[in-house]
């Protein structure tokens, strides 16, 4: 699903700062703390954060998309951590793992880990958590398309056998499928599994357990026993993290500033003018952009329509677009302008300068206007705008949800660069859901959408833009429904590829190539990995020049899997 860091005015700030009464206890953790509410949270032992949670906490199943904050991260963990620096994985409930034959990956676990309710993490755990995926529904079942088997040499070692050895794959399942009980969970039915919001107070391999929940807020507690203290040397720092659910703009802005809130994972317009002052407010860069790129923010056009099928004239739109004055105007330089390629700024190191240099693209409305004239693209009926090759009307509607304003803003500056060239392109404004159902049953001309976001490898990006086949409903990626036979192939050989394999970057630019050439989307903006933290209570939050590089300060769901853990490690209290 598309994450969307906007805020809607839920709570006022009074709601937000009363007391914790009527919250289920669930925590033994901390010694006393199981017993404490949350207004008796010492401040300086706490972490207050908003910014993912739209409602009242309840989703507590890890193998839905909707769980509470720090469900996975704080709570669940995975077998690796992914470093986007050095593109390489971490070992975190895994201690190695390594390639053994050409179809075989064996994996040995830490000694010493425990579940929260004392139960030793094995490989039983390991071998049942992968094996979820056998039931349908289950995100990661995509894995026993290739994976064969799976062998419990013994409590700490596990061998996996693949028909085929997809590497880039196998890496991204390592770094961001948390590992559950299989005590714990087998207990539960199939349909639980999949829609129930099983236990509030789950059974954790992390740093944190659930101390309470209420309807606009849940509280973690550290757990004194957390692996890692003794294998890694790292501790977390604050005793109790409180997630907010997310307020209005002000009321988050007023509580940064009033050291009530410690960290704000929202879009928030305009911060930059707050980053100076007392307290000093941290983002990810002390300049534009101040944000890390997070995903790639891209216009999607519908190729199963005219003449959006034909590559020249998505190649004319490329041109009409402004990405300077939706960084600019829109965002305030909180962001960056995409590179024409789509890839993330951590994978630069793959761009490839030739083919940037044949079929890149910047904003030229002149040249858009040559190549539309080039490829018989004119205004026959003299309305101002340009006819198909077949001489009917262009009428084509850009539709992005209502009430997220960036977008909405986003969406304006795209449509008059259009119009401007003579492509007649009216924006829209509909419900959120409605936006996702259009992107999956096809149902539209035009939207923005980004699902390319940071991941282990340029694969998932690829695997965004040209997944094969079409369907009569498109989840995963492929909307612009793009049918590129060599360009899949090419994904598909990508995912087997090890990334230090020197085919590895060659498929990456073969990928590029076909991708600038044929646009089958349209990048335009990096969105932000949105992060405002206040130094009024805790301080060193991961900035680029922290030395903590590719850390980023987020409690977002998608974030833990990148390292998110050692923000809570570095922070400290401020003297």
């Amino acid at each position: 699903m598309t994450k969307r860091r906007n805020l809607p005015a839920i709570f006022a700030t009074a709601a937000l700062a009363a007391s914790a009464c009527t919250g289920r206890e669930g925590a033994e953790s901390g010694g006393d703390a199981g017993r404490m509410s949350i207004d008796q949270f010492p401040r300086n032992e706490t972490l207050y954060t908003t910014g993912t949670a739209w409602g009242p906490p309840s989703d507590f199943n890890t193998i839905s998309a909707g769980q509470v904050t720090g469900l996975n991260g704080l709570g669940y963990e995975y077998l690796y951590l992914f470093d986007t620096v050095e593109q390489r994985l971490t070992p975190w409930l895994a201690e190695s793992g390594e390639w053994t034959g050409d179809r075989e990956f064996e994996l040995t676990l830490r000694r010493g880990i425990t579940w929260s309710d004392g139960k030793r993490l094995t490989t039983e755990d390991v071998a049942f958590t992968v094996e979820l995926g056998k039931i349908e529904g289950v995100p990661h079942g995509g894995l026993w398309d290739w994976l064969k088997s799976i062998e419990i040499v013994d409590g700490l070692t596990i061998k996996f056998s693949f028909s085929e050895a997809r590497h880039q794959e196998w890496d991204n399942f390592l770094y961001s499928n948390e590992i559950v009980p299989k005590h714990v969970f087998e207990a539960y039915s199939e349909e639980e599994l999949l829609n129930g919001p099983l236990d509030p107070s789950p059974v954790v391999s992390g740093p944190y357990t659930v101390h309470s929940v209420e309807e606009d807020r849940i509280a973690w507690v550290k757990r004194e026993d957390w692996w890692a203290t003794e294998a890694l040397g790292l501790e977390v720092k604050p005793r109790f993290i409180v997630d907010l659910v997310t307020p209005g703009f002000a009321d988050t802005l007023n509580m940064l500033i009033d050291g009530r809130l410690d960290l704000a994972n929202n879009f928030m317009p305009g911060i930059a003018d707050f980053l100076t002052g007392e307290p000093e407010l941290s983002t990810y860069y002390d300049k534009p952009p101040y944000m890390a790129a997070a995903n790639t923010a891209m216009l999607i056009p519908n190729t199963t329509r005219k003449p959006l099928d034909d590559p020249e004239f998505r190649r004319a739109m490329a041109f009409a677009i402004s990405p300077g004055e939706i960084v600019d105007s829109v965002y305030a330089s909180m962001v960056g302008e995409a590179s024409p390629t789509g890839l993330l700024p951590i994978w630069e190191r793959y761009f490839d300068a030739d083919a940037l240099a044949e079929n890149g693209f910047s904003f030229e409305p002149s040249k858009a206007l040559d190549i539309l004239e080039a490829a018989g693209y004119a205004d026959w009926d003299g309305d101002g705008y340009v006819e198909t090759l077949e001489g009917e009307p262009v009428e084509l509607k850009l539709i992005v949800p209502a009430g997220w304003t960036d977008w909405e803003e986003a969406a304006r500056s795209i449509a008059s660069g259009l119009r401007d060239v003579g492509i007649n392109v009216t924006e829209e404004f509909v419900d959120a859901a409605d936006v996702d159902a259009a992107r999956g049953s096809g149902e539209f001309d035009l939207l923005i959408n980004n699902y390319s976001r940071i991941t282990n490898s340029p694969w998932s990006h690829y695997r965004y833009l040209f997944e094969l086949p079409i369907g009569e409903t498109q989840s995963l990626g492929n909307f612009s429904r793009w049918e590129s036979e060599d360009a899949w192939e090419l994904t598909q050989e990508l995912a087997t590829v090890a990334t230090e394999d020197p085919r590895y970057p060659e498929l990456i630019a073969e990928l590029q190539r076909i991708s600038l050439r044929d646009l089958p989307a349209i990048p335009i903006w990096y969105n932000g990995a949105w992060s405002q933290a206040s130094n009024a209570v805790w301080t060193n939050w991961p900035t680029d020049s922290s030395g903590t590089e590719g850390v980023y300060s987020s409690v977002w769901d998608e974030m833990w899997g990148l390292g998110a853990v050692r923000m809570l490690t570095d922070i400290r209290l401020v003297d």
